[in-house]
């Protein structure tokens, strides 16, 4: 900051004390309750607030500043509140930004926690009209830290939900305890890393809806994507990095955000500045087939035949329990088919379409490998139950092992995945072809197994 920011941010903070319309907080500059930060497009505020009754319970958070309806997104001290109005927002000496409950506090209720090992002199903190506030040190230019990297339950353009591997950081969702408690609640949104990525809702530790893995295009859990063009979004998976974003680029006045909610759902809103009301474009979970793993594993969930059970074994499979089944219960799901053989016998594949494919946490990916190819590998491993793309678009292979666990159906879009069978379940697939590469095309199975 040069001297005239400087003169000018400490002119403001003493003339206009309640309404500090300026977006830096300067070192030795402190934000106290009643004052307002201000990013530079105006497009949203810093400040302490109160959530629900109990206005005694103040909390440091970021709103946006053209929506009638105050809109937290963003809380510092979510799970330490200050109790009354003497909480003061500044930079320590040790260059952290940090909340006092007053101005006679030794420890913070809260800080940025930038490891002292690095440069902490000369920094600032500056409200971006992203709604991001960064931390940096002035004389390197260098970001320190920033609540991009450490959201509560709001996902905004430009922020990133997802892994950073090099470092170690996990950029989740996490719901607030209550509608008037923005402390740290149960229900989670998180990338997965493990196999292939996926995105999970968690409540605790319980798996309660998965979006499943990118598909080059969306998340295949979530094919509203498919139909809605007003974002734009970007997916990462590298040795470094897996991560999602998106972008208003194709409306730049639109106020959109994701959020996770105390009830268990997660959420696509923007903004009706007609109604002034949030307006829900999508949400998950949405109908029985979106819990996860409701059918029990190898099975296909569902929705839209509603005379008929939800539930359906998976081609090759039939009721873990017949009982249970005709009662339509199907968490136990289904089991290969007795006296059958999948392991170079003749046996081929089934495809199913349009689906959520299966949980790809166990799941093998080849990024290299085209869908020939991959019907190629699956066939060569006796323990290989399916494949499919793994990119939409034709790219990437996708192998499973073992159990195929929360698959389900959508009406119109979807992938399509192949299911090994035995070659007793293909049906009428030609016996005079010679090789599986023959019948490719025909979508119906896959009579013949390669050699090795």
């Amino acid at each position: 900051m040069n001297p005239v920011q400087r003169f000018m941010s400490v002119f403001l903070f003493l003339v206009f004390p309640s309404c500090l319309s300026i977006d830096i907080i300067a070192p030795n500059q402190s934000i106290k309750d009643g004052d307002v930060l201000v990013s530079g497009g105006q497009s949203y505020e810093l400040g302490f607030f109160s959530s629900g009754i109990d206005s005694s319970r103040r909390y440091v958070g970021i709103w946006y500043r053209k929506v009638s309806e105050r809109t937290v997104v963003w809380v510092a001290n979510r799970d330490n509140p200050i109790n009354g109005t003497s909480g003061v927002l500044t930079i320590n000496k040790q260059g952290n930004l940090v909340i006092y409950e007053n101005n006679r506090s030794s420890v913070p209720v809260w800080s940025t926690n930038v490891p002292a090992s690095i440069s902490m002199t000369n920094c600032t903190a500056q409200l971006q009209d992203s709604g991001n506030l960064v931390l940096v040190q002035q004389d390197s230019k260098r970001a320190l830290w920033q609540s991009f990297d450490h959201g509560t339950d709001t996902l905004l353009p430009g922020m990133k939900l997802g892994l950073d591997l090099k470092i170690g950081l996990n950029r989740s969702l996490s719901s607030w305890k209550s509608k008037d408690d923005p402390g740290t609640g149960t229900i989670v949104i998180g990338i997965d890393p493990s196999g292939f990525p996926q995105l999970f809702l968690y409540k605790g530790q319980t798996r309660r809806w998965r979006g499943g893995p990118w598909t080059g295009l969306r998340w295949s859990g979530v094919p509203q994507m498919a139909t809605t063009y007003i974002f734009g979004v970007t997916f990462v998976s590298s040795v470094d990095e897996v991560s999602y974003s998106y972008s208003t680029i194709n409306n730049p006045s639109l106020i959109s955000r994701m959020v996770v909610n105390e009830s268990g759902v997660v959420q696509r809103l923007s903004w009706n500045d007609r109604d002034q009301q949030w307006f829900e474009i999508w949400y998950a979970p949405k109908e029985p087939c979106d819990t996860y793993g409701r059918c029990g594993p190898n099975t296909n969930c569902d929705p839209y035949k509603t005379n008929n059970f939800m539930c359906k074994c998976l081609p090759g499979f039939e009721p873990k329990s017949p009982e249970e089944w005709y009662l339509r219960e199907g968490s136990g799901g289904c089991v290969r088919k007795p006296n059958v053989s999948t392991c170079h016998g003749g046996e081929g594949f089934v495809k199913l379409a349009p689906v959520k494919v299966p949980d790809t946490s166990m799941a093998s990916a080849n990024m290299s490998l085209r869908l020939k190819e991959c019907a190629r590998e699956c066939l060569r491993n006796c323990s290989c139950t399916a494949y499919a793309s793994a990119d939409e678009r034709g790219l990437g292979c996708l192998r499973w092992y073992g159990d195929l666990v929360d698959t389900r159906t959508f009406s119109d879009v979807g992938q399509e995945i192949y299911i090994r069978v035995d070659r007793a379940e293909l049906g009428t697939c030609p016996i005079l072809l010679l090789t599986c590469l023959l019948c490719l095309n025909l979508f119906t199975c896959y009579a013949t197994s390669f050699d090795s």
